[in-house]
């Protein structure tokens, strides 16, 4: 069974807005997560000879967004691009150089006829297994961290009584 890519709303929304912005090159980035969800975005400026056709992040901007992600305690979580003229599936080139095989893969898709697509993948040894796309509200957020906060007992002394 796969995991599922966990992406809070905001997240997803900026990815799309940021493919919508320019809709004539991939736009691509990195996701610093936290346990089992992505919490912040790296945008990455793309440095691709063909930016409309396919990605290479810029390597120096793309250190500064690990430095960043390391003194705030994340992890590389997933790497994001965008397909301006086609859907949301990983091409050819996309297999053939994804790099970081533990990370996820989202891809936004803008050529599907006036809607938008982003998806998420595994990609490794050249293969792509599609996963499910888990787009968090701030509800569903927060009841999960009350569910993860300690609990206490009287005076701070441990549990409470069952």
């Amino acid at each position: 069974m796969s995991a599922a890519v966990r992406l809070p709303r905001p997240l997803a929304l900026a990815i799309l807005a940021e493919a919508q912005a320019s809709p004539e090159r991939e736009v691509c980035g990195l996701l610093g997560g936290r346990g089992d969800r992505a919490v912040s975005r790296y945008p990455v400026p793309n440095a691709a000879e063909d930016p409309a056709r396919r990605f290479r992040m810029e390597p120096r901007a793309q250190i500064a967004a690990f430095r960043e992600m390391r003194r705030r305690g994340e992890t590389l979580y997933a790497i994001y691009h965008s397909h301006p003229r086609g859907p949301a599936l990983p091409s050819a080139v996309d297999l053939a150089e994804a790099a970081y095989p533990e990370a996820f893969h989202l891809i936004a898709g803008l050529g599907t006829r006036g809607v938008l697509e982003l998806r998420a993948f595994r990609i490794q040894a050249g293969r792509a297994e599609a996963l499910p796309l888990e787009v968090l509200d701030e509800e569903a957020m927060e009841e999960e961290a009350a569910d993860e906060a300690p609990v206490e007992g009287p005076r701070g002394r441990g549990p409470g009584p069952l």
